[in-house]
């Protein structure tokens, strides 16, 4: 047991574990802590209405602006309108991607097309040319 506390790798495995646990348990106190904060309101409204007499904080407007005020209902929105609007906001980001990888993609094969021509297709001309020459020269090359 001596030797294996001497050792720096026991030491440094020990370390990693200390570690890794104290990592683990900030993230899991981190997502209780979300959890926690989702699960309880900040502010609960009364159910009922201002008191008679009392003048209301809302200006008077129809029943269908108030339920506006409140904000969304918990839990999944299915009112057609809703998703409509955000399908088309997707659709719209989605055409802006598609049209910034058509302009990459172009661009690429563009500049591929200009290296070979430029580059690669001039080097391999003067490869063969000279490999002609050398093949139909009666004389060895000397260097």
């Amino acid at each position: 047991m001596r030797q294996l506390a001497r050792k720096p790798l026991a030491w440094m495995i020990a370390a990693e574990l200390l570690v890794v646990s104290a990592l683990v348990f900030a993230a899991l106190s981190m997502v209780m802590g979300t959890r926690a904060a989702a699960a309880s309101p900040l502010a609960v409204l009364p159910a009922t209405g201002p008191a008679e007499g009392a003048p209301s904080s809302l200006p008077a407007l129809p029943n269908a602006d108030r339920t506006a005020i409140r904000g969304p209902a918990p839990g999944l929105n299915v009112s057609a309108v809703f998703w409509r609007e955000r399908l088309a906001q997707l659709n719209k980001d989605q055409v802006v991607l598609e049209q910034i990888e058509w302009r990459l993609v172009h661009g690429a094969m563009e500049t591929a097309q200009r290296y070979l021509e430029l580059t690669v297709l001039p080097s391999i001309q003067r490869a063969e040319h000279a490999g002609v020459e050398a093949a139909s020269s009666p004389f060895p090359a000397t260097s």
